[in-house]
């Protein structure tokens, strides 16, 4: 069965940060390309940022270019996603997807 297991979300204050990592299980994780997405109130899911299954590559889009960082550890079955400087508007649910299934999603809301 396979599984993803959201963490690490919360309420930060604009310009802080926070360490999202997602936990799989029931497949092959490090023959997997994993992503992070979002989904704000109102809006459609987004992509965020995509990582090959060896770590060597990784991308994320315009607006978490020099703020988010996404990265992973194989041994741990874990892929995480750095968030700094984080604005109001990163306020979403934020969601682990890998061999086509979605975890159910961590909460981040950025306000003072």
């Amino acid at each position: 069965q396979v599984q993803l297991v959201e963490s690490g979300g919360g309420l930060v204050q604009p310009g802080g940060s926070l360490r999202l990592s997602c936990v799989a299980s029931g497949f092959f994780f490090s023959r997997n390309v994993m992503r992070w997405y979002r989904q704000a109130p109102g809006k459609e899911r987004e992509l965020v940022a995509a990582i090959t299954s060896a770590g060597d590559t990784s991308s994320v889009v315009e607006f978490a270019k020099g703020r988010f960082t996404i990265s992973r550890d194989n041994a741990k079955n874990t892929v995480y996603l750095q968030m700094d400087n984080l604005k109001p508007e990163d306020t979403a649910v934020y969601y682990c997807w890998g061999q086509g299934t979605w975890g159910q999603g961590t909460q981040v809301t950025v306000s003072s």
